[in-house]
Formats: structure tokens, C-alpha cells, sequence
């Protein structure tokens, strides 16, 4: 029997009782919590994935928006909305890109974890977007905060998981990695080209694609296209250009990214998210606590529950 199914029997059985009716339903709201309390420390499962879906398919609740020129929260020209069920990355009230890249930044930072998004890219750059932009967008990953970011800054410090569309003209694989003001460390050597490029297929159309990311803080990142591994480094650390108009005093060349802020781009091509989810991989690693779960990789042991 479900615990939710006892609850109703257990609160059937209480009221009839001839106590009165505030006691009753005091005593009620006790038995309960107790019982729900019970339930999920009896239902926990240590192998379970419990994935946070940080795109509820509703609303932006969760989500900042920081674009070039404007305050963070100015969401101009309402570029990121949803609609029907979709985030949405948007330009059908500009007149002209202008250079107004834009980062949908997650409230909350993380350390080690995976997360997963399934994106597309559906209709015409937005007028003045730059060549290089056309069907390109990116998740943004160990990035700094955004009330750190200038505001004329156009992208954050952080590691960028390119995402790219086909041009219908050869290959152009996706989940690529650039790296706005950062650098890292591929087959023992400093990489510090700006784009190096994955191993994925190429996606032309308005097909939906799944890119997922396992970042397990200053170790090691790896990328995934439809499940595919596609690329891998490690020693995410600050360092070199492709970045403008930020506080000096928030580049320190050298810090090793142990993790950070996740944002989603706007490079001036309209497209579209229909899941954003994230695995925590820190948490509470005694066996003996509630709440502990059997994939977590890095300790929190504050967190735990007993």
C-alpha cells in the first residue's frame, strides 16, 4: 500500500473520533507529517537519480537575464520567455542584434554535477547578428556570477558548451568548447585557442538535439551529444581574451574553475530549450544518512539527514 493511500485511511479513521473538531484536525496534521516523514526515509533510494529540472516548462522562475547594455534582470525585447511549454531564445522585437549578446543565468551556482538540455534552433538570425553566430548558441558552465558582469560585459567568464546548428553545408559538429576569458588542459597541454571543436555529428534542421555535460569542479569536463561522448578536459582555469568590458579585479589569471554559474546564451539566432535538467553529484556521502545517494562524488556531509 502507497504511503499516500494509508495517509487517507489513517485520517478516515481519526476524524469520527469524539474529540473536538480544531484537536481532530491538529492531530491530523501531525500523524501526517510523521507518517510522510517516514515514507520518504523508508522510499529512499541510494541508486535513484534525482534530477532537478531547473526549466519548470511554466515560467523563467529561477532565471536571470543579463544582456549587453542592460541592468541584470532587464530582459529587453523580451528575448527570453516561454511559450507553450518552451524557453525560448527570441528576436522578433529587434530591429537589429546590435551586439546585444545576452546569458540566462541559473539562480543557483553548482560544483560537480551533470546537466542535460535538449535544445533546437528554429527560424531566421536575428538582422545584424555577426556570420559566425548563424545557429549558435552555448551553455555556459563555472562561470562568474552575474552581478559580477559589467554591464556593457558581452559574456561571462566561464567554459562555453557550443552549441552549433548545420548550415546544410558539410560538417559542423556541436557541443563544441570556447572559452570567453578561461583556458584548459587537453592531452597535458594549455589550450588556449579561443573554439576547439568535438567530435559530434552534424544536426541540420529543426531537429532536436540532447547535449549533456559531466563537470566535476577543477578535474575534469566531459561532453555528450545524444549520449555520444564528444569531448573531454580538465583544469578549467581563468585565463586569456574573448572577453570584454569586465571588472579586472574578477579575472585572475591562473584560478583553477571549480565551479560556478550555468547560463544559457543569446548570440543573436532564435532558439529553443524544451529541458534543462541537473544531477547534483555533491551531497551527503555517509551511508548511514538519509539522504545519502550512491552517485554523489563529492562530499557535503553537512547536508546529510539522519
Amino acid at each position: 500500500m502507497s504511503c499516500e493511500r494509508f495517509l487517507d485511511i489513517l485520517i478516515g479513521i481519526m476524524f469520527p473520533i469524539a474529540i473536538p473538531s480544531n484537536a481532530r484536525h491538529s492531530l491530523s496534521v501531525v500523524l501526517a507529517l510523521l507518517l510522510l516523514a517516514s515514507c520518504v526515509t523508508a522510499q529512499n533510494d541510494p541508486a535513484k537519480e534525482e534530477w532537478i529540472q531547473l526549466f519548470n516548462g511554466k515560467s523563467l522562475d529561477g532565471w536571470l537575464p543579463k544582456i549587453t547594455g542592460y541592468d541584470l534582470n532587464d530582459n529587453h525585447g523580451n528575448t527570453f520567455r516561454v511559450e507553450g511549454g518552451v524557453l525560448k531564445v527570441a528576436y522578433d522585437q529587434y530591429s537589429d542584434f546590435g551586439g546585444r549578446f545576452g546569458h540566462l543565468f541559473y539562480k543557483d551556482p553548482f560544483h560537480y554535477y551533470r546537466i542535460r538540455v535538449e535544445y533546437r534552433f528554429a527560424g531566421p538570425q536575428a538582422p545584424g547578428g555577426p556570420g559566425w553566430a548563424a545557429r549558435n548558441s552555448g551553455i555556459m558552465i563555472h562561470g562568474q556570477t552575474p552581478q559580477s558582469m559589467g554591464k556593457d560585459q558581452d559574456f561571462p567568464i566561464s567554459i562555453e558548451v557550443q552549441l552549433l546548428g548545420g548550415l546544410g553545408q558539410g560538417k559542423r559538429p556541436t557541443s563544441n568548447l570556447c572559452t570567453p576569458g578561461t583556458h584548459v588542459v587537453i592531452d597535458g597541454k594549455l589550450e588556449t585557442r579561443h573554439c576547439v571543436t568535438s567530435t559530434s555529428d552534424t544536426f541540420d534542421g529543426d531537429q532536436w538535439v540532447t547535449a549533456e555535460v559531466l563537470a566535476l569542479g577543477d578535474a575534469e569536463i566531459v561532453h555528450f551529444v545524444n549520449g555520444k561522448q564528444v569531448h573531454r578536459y580538465v583544469l578549467p582555469q581563468v585565463g586569456g581574451g574573448n572577453v570584454s568590458k569586465h571588472d579586472p579585479a574578477v579575472k585572475q589569471d591562473g584560478t583553477l574553475l571549480r565551479g560556478g554559474s550555468i547560463s544559457l546564451q543569446s548570440e543573436s539566432h532564435p532558439v529553443e530549450f524544451r529541458k534543462v535538467e541537473l544531477l547534483n553529484l555533491e551531497g551527503c556521502m555517509d551511508e548511514k544518512a538519509k539522504n545519502y545517494k550512491r552517485y554523489f562524488v563529492k562530499a557535503n556531509n553537512a547536508a546529510c539527514v539522519y
